[in-house]
């Protein structure tokens, strides 16, 4: 069995401010919306194979109303490896820090912002391997 990719499937009040987060500051691009109406239901946002999907609590409370309250229990957490977190520091100005840069045990640094939801996201930037 191969797994062939994982995207997490955030649930949100509001669909648009996320997708303007992540294409305007950190370069996604929107592969998918899905319109409900003047506002949006789903979207689908993809950046160098990585992938987030955004879908509306009214969405999902139509589309499968058993899991409606479920998804509205609290956050999701992100863990999202860069290149660069000097680059994502400067994207991200502006956003919540909930957790200041930091060098952890394992060898990452890390910082961590809330997106426009409330959802966690912690970028962390592993030290590069020795050449041998």
């Amino acid at each position: 069995m191969t797994i062939q990719r994982i995207t997490p499937l955030l649930f949100v009040p509001e669909v648009e401010p996320c997708v303007k987060f992540w294409t305007e500051r950190l370069g996604f691009a929107s592969l998918n919306e899905v319109p409900e109406g003047p506002r949006l239901a789903f979207a689908m946002l993809q950046k160098d194979g990585a992938e987030i999907m955004y879908q509306s609590y009214a969405s999902l409370e139509r589309d499968v109303p058993a899991l409606a309250e479920a998804a509205r229990l609290g956050p999701s957490f992100l863990y999202i490896e860069v290149d660069n977190l000097e680059a994502i520091r400067a994207a991200t100005r502006g956003a919540e820090v909930y957790l200041s840069e930091r060098t952890t045990f394992y060898g990452a640094r890390e910082i961590g912002i809330r997106d426009p939801a409330g959802h966690y996201v912690t970028f962390a930037q592993f030290a590069a391997e020795p050449r041998q």
